[in-house]
């Protein structure tokens, strides 16, 4: 069994407030919720208007399907448009 973690760092165009921050926010996370089947979680930056940071895990019995599979979450996530993908740290393991 193998354990894959995305940690993303998103700097968000337009947003001015915490309370705009919602909505890219909510977007991402339910679109790769749906569209990959993993776990998504706002992991830092809850009190920055304009910083979002994204954890991503995802659990299989082979290394590389976790790894392309938490690849295409990062490419779908900068293809998304809410911001600039500033910082990505990907790490696939045994536990």
């Amino acid at each position: 069994m193998y354990v894959g973690s995305l940690r993303l760092r998103i700097r968000l165009h337009g947003c001015r407030s915490l309370k705009e921050k919602r909505r890219p926010r909510q977007m991402l996370r339910d679109r790769i919720r749906n569209r990959f089947k993993v776990a998504v979680a706002e992991v830092a930056d809850q009190d920055s208007w304009d910083f979002l940071s994204l954890g991503v895990a995802a659990v299989g019995p082979d290394r590389l399907p976790i790894d392309q599979l938490l690849r295409n979450v990062a490419s779908a996530i900068e293809d998304a448009g809410v911001g600039e993908l500033i910082d990505e740290e990907l790490i696939v393991q045994r536990p």
